[in-house]
């Protein structure tokens, strides 16, 4: 649905993107990570067609967005400070949506302000920085596109506010494969709602992978053994991304095929062999290894 080949933008000295290629499916959600500065608002506006790339092209639905008014009309973003005109009412900014976008649905705006019993006549520009997000994502989900790029979304709503919102977007994905992407520089956010994850960084795709066969490909194992084996002799052959000798006990965090893992460890008689859920933050730390300073950044609350 999204793809992008070799994308790079410049502005001045400053390369905000440089050289990214990525692919979004049609229906999933992609959650595109990274500190502030990391290039990732660049990035979604050369997705959504507001900007042009220097280098590459963004492709969406099989056209390329920049140059096709149609694919444009069916694509939205939401930037991390919403703009509406000035003076202008959440019912205002309705009635502007409804004339420009053609696949716009009056029944769903109705319900979604009736659902955050949001004040469709009051001024926008008095609204909060939460409360003018959740205005521009109750018009952009009202007007039914296609493909909906959001840039921090969930950035100064409450957590309850939150929580709806991420419901209404996955039961959009599931009722009529809206293509969503997503950036946020909260890791933790993204653990429970997009289908792959992207982390970006000084304008690259640092790493990216589809979010269940990351967690379902590196292994946190707790031993112990009356003899333990030299270091060597029972990681020689695992993909060891790190290792910590605690009193007796071993942890292990392991890439690979969990079984075959499992296997290799009984030949040395372990007491205990304990499998321990990963969080999706230990899984990126441990995956990107020397990018670890950049996860710490992404690990906030």
């Amino acid at each position: 649905m999204i793809a992008t080949e070799s994308i790079t933008k410049t502005f001045g000295d400053l390369k905000a993107v440089s050289d990214v290629s990525l692919n979004v499916k049609k229906g999933s959600i992609y959650g595109l990570l990274g500190s502030n500065g990391a290039g990732k608002s660049t990035l979604l506006k050369i997705l959504a067609g507001i900007y042009r790339a220097d280098h590459g092209e963004a492709i969406v639905d099989g056209k390329p967005v920049f140059e096709t008014p149609e694919t444009k009309g069916r694509t939205l973003f939401i930037s991390d400070y919403p703009y509406f005109f000035n003076q202008t009412s959440l019912d205002d900014m309705a009635r502007f949506y409804r004339g420009v976008y053609p696949h716009w649905n009056e029944k769903r705006y109705t319900q979604l302000s009736a659902h955050f019993e949001i004040d469709q006549s009051q001024k926008l520009n008095r609204f909060s920085k939460g409360m003018q997000r959740l205005a521009a994502m109750i018009l952009t989900i009202s007007a039914m596109p296609d493909v909906l790029i959001l840039d921090e979304p969930f950035d100064g709503l409450d957590p309850v506010v939150r929580h709806q919102m991420k419901n209404i977007l996955l039961q959009e994905v599931a009722d009529r494969s809206l293509t969503l992407m997503v950036s946020s520089h909260n890791l933790r956010e993204m653990e429970d709602f997009c289908d792959y994850v992207g982390v970006m960084h000084q304008g690259e795709i640092l790493f990216e992978k589809d979010l269940d066969d990351l967690k379902s490909d590196v292994h946190k194992i707790q031993l112990a053994f009356k003899q333990a084996p030299g270091h060597d002799a029972l990681t020689d052959q695992l993909d060891l991304l790190h290792h910590e000798q605690r009193g007796s006990m071993q942890m292990l965090i392991v890439k690979g095929n969990k079984e075959a893992i499992i296997d290799h460890i009984k030949q040395f008689d372990p007491v205990i062999v304990d499998v321990l859920p990963l969080t999706l933050e230990e899984v990126f730390h441990y995956e990107m290894g020397g990018a670890g300073y950049e996860i710490r950044n992404l690990i906030i609350e």
